[in-house]
């Protein structure tokens, strides 16, 4: 038997196609012949911050062991359904398909991954990894996709991963509004909490386990287990037809994206990272309610955005003052002639607060009454005696601050697909995944 890891991507666009589909097609056909997977599928989520992504940047890849007179046929079937599911109309989508042999992954292809989420590579690299271990490699149009096929079989998921069963939606109903029974969902997020995250927005009271475009997915529900999102699958409750499910093992809600960096003069742009800094400007509210402040240390400054739908972390921004110690997180924004390059905001993490200082009139020594400011220099009267004094002088006091040292998240509705949520703090795997259940997959 053969090992065999499969890896694509770059097959979708804004208006039509999903990566995962065509995995989901893949693995029913694979099913039918004498082959055995020895993973889920893998979902591999690359950096989001690239500007020639399609939507949330997802690569795939499926690991299978097989006759070695199969080989051919599975090459063939594998770009055939790339081929015919990818929107190749579409300025921008360039598909691509790795075909790796080895019983274990290359070390360089690990690395290769990493860099892949957690930065900018470039084809040219892929492609001489590729030569280096004996792969095999299709491309269509520019074939950007070879980059992300390569990343998602370089990317193992030894350590942080979670699990997500994606459900797709007949021909016949795409485009059209998604209709799941909004009551299921909040009764699925019940029965599987803590073990299912980000289904349900109490705030807004909104469903958030279905997108809105126009893919095929109905609906994609993350958890730390297999078994927790089979049974969040089985709960919920469709109105429309569902046309198969699939399993997947990803590296959503790991923050895999965010490299941590020492100073502020390592940014560049494109990249997500996480770095600290003194709060060097106070916050200011711009059109759309979006909020700007910058954090400074010995080698430079930066500024940070925190964007009106990030909700919690939007009403922490609001709150800092000049002085704070902070650490955020974020994608890197380049610098454009209207604006600074700047780090959007996905976290914050309050490190050290700064006293906020106010200053208040003294108070009367004859009544006790507030005095009054008569100018500069002036001196203070009262207002009730008429009591005055050049030689008072305002009392400085140290105020509440209404913010707390600890971490800030945006709100689930905004956080993206590598965002790690609160509730996963704590539950972090390392080592090897769990044995595959038995029904992760339909047909």
């Amino acid at each position: 038997m053969i090992t065999m890891h499969i890896g694509f991507d770059d097959t979708d666009s804004p208006r039509m196609g999903c990566t995962t589909y065509i995995a989901a097609l893949l693995v029913e056909k694979l099913c039918k012949l004498d082959v055995s997977f020895i993973d889920y599928p893998n979902l591999i989520r690359l950096n989001p911050n690239v500007p020639w992504k399609t939507r949330g940047n997802g690569a795939l890849c499926l690991r299978i062991q097989c006759d070695e007179d199969l080989i051919e046929e599975i090459m063939e079937m594998v770009v055939d359904e790339v081929e015919k599911n990818s929107d190749l109309d579409y300025d921008g989508t360039d598909p691509g398909a790795v075909f790796l042999f080895h019983n274990q992954i290359p070390d360089e292809l690990k690395v290769f991954a990493k860099q892949a989420i957690q930065g900018i590579v470039k084809k040219e690299k892929a492609v001489k990894l590729i030569k280096t271990f004996k792969a095999e490699a299709v491309g269509f149009k520019k074939g950007r996709g070879i980059i992300g096929g390569l990343a998602a079989i370089g990317e193992t998921l030894e350590g942080d991963h979670t699990y997500e069963v994606i459900a797709y939606r007949t021909l016949q109903n795409r485009g059209t509004p998604r209709r799941i029974q909004a009551s299921s969902v909040v009764e699925m997020d019940e029965k599987t909490s803590p073990y299912t995250f980000n289904n349900f927005d109490h705030e807004k009271k909104r469903v958030l386990i279905t997108p809105r475009g126009p893919d095929p997915i109905l609906y994609g529900i993350r958890g730390e287990k297999a078994e927790a999102v089979k049974l969040a699958h089985d709960t919920v409750r469709s109105e429309e037809d569902i046309e198969r499910w699939v399993i997947f093992r990803t590296n959503h809600g790991t923050d895999a994206h965010l490299r941590k960096i020492s100073t502020i003069q390592e940014i560049q742009p494109f990249n997500p990272v996480i770095v600290q800094g003194i709060v060097n400007t106070k916050p200011h509210i711009i059109p759309r309610r979006h909020v700007i402040f910058s954090i400074k240390d010995e080698s430079g400054q930066v500024d940070c955005a925190a964007y009106e739908p990030t909700g919690a972390l939007r009403k922490a921004v609001v709150k800092l003052l000049v002085g704070d110690h902070v650490e955020v997180y974020g994608g890197v924004r380049p610098a454009s002639p209207k604006h600074p390059i700047t780090i959007n905001l996905e976290k914050m993490r309050v490190l050290k607060l700064a006293p906020k200082i106010v200053f208040h009139n003294p108070k009367c020594p004859q009544c006790g009454r507030r005095m009054k400011s008569m100018g500069e220099r002036k001196g203070f009267r009262c207002k009730k005696c008429g009591f005055r004094s050049r030689n008072l002088e305002k009392i400085r006091m140290e105020d509440k601050r209404f913010l707390k040292e600890q971490l800030y998240i945006t709100s689930p509705r905004s956080q993206r697909h590598l965002t790690k949520p609160f509730l996963r703090y704590g539950k972090e795997k390392t080592g090897a995944p769990e044995r595959m259940i038995k029904n992760w997959h339909f047909p």
